[in-house]
């Protein structure tokens, strides 16, 4: 079996990378929820290795994540879990989230259950951090209308989320938004932080 390869992440990952440089610098246990292809958790591991990187994905996606760690040969990536949005979550210790190009992918009940996890598992003082297209008040571009179209025809239930309402989803987590960071092709980094209380 070929290493999956997708080359959106080889050139979002340095923009990504200064965001949880800054944003997970006192975190030490990263899980990413849908770590598709497995290049960013060895790129991200590899360039911060104070985390120790859990990536995670549904069955499918798991043997490709693993030729990559595998090849990697890092330290601080252990197996990959299976983790499906429709199932309870196993059991894993984490004080940092990270997902790259999941939220338009699952269906808004997913989306939903991942915050629900997230306000039953996410400790005090841990960060989550979402990148991908998002609207706001509507498409923000073209090529963002475009893209959710496709996505809808072959997933209905899929499609580009309003800003507005995950940020709703996670206030009901207990986050509170840190920052929506512009990336490029139209792209958003957002970082939230879980309450104390």
């Amino acid at each position: 079996m070929d290493k999956p390869h997708a080359p959106a992440t080889e050139r979002n990952r340095d923009v990504i990378l200064d965001v949880l440089r800054h944003r997970l610098a006192d975190c030490r246990e990263v899980l990413e929820i849908g770590s598709g292809t497995g290049q960013h958790a060895v790129y991200f591991a590899n360039a911060l290795p104070h985390l120790r990187w859990q990536a995670s994905d549904v069955a499918d996606h798991l043997p490709g994540i693993r030729l990559w760690l595998e090849e990697a040969g890092l330290p601080n990536t252990p197996p990959p879990l299976e983790i499906d949005m429709r199932r309870d979550w196993p059991e894993v210790r984490f004080d940092a989230v990270f997902s790259a190009n999941t939220l338009h992918i699952m269906g808004w009940l997913e989306v939903q259950q991942l915050f629900g996890q997230l306000g039953r598992r996410m400790p005090p003082g841990g960060r989550l951090i979402v990148y991908g297209p998002f609207n706001y008040g509507g498409f923000t571009s073209d090529s963002n209308a475009r893209f959710d179209a496709s996505l809808r025809a072959g997933n209905p239930a899929s499609g580009l989320r309003e800003f507005e309402a995950v940020d709703a989803l996670a206030a009901g987590a207990g986050l509170v938004l840190l920052e929506d960071r512009a990336m490029p092709a139209n792209n958003r980094c957002l970082s939230w932080r879980r309450n104390a209380g």
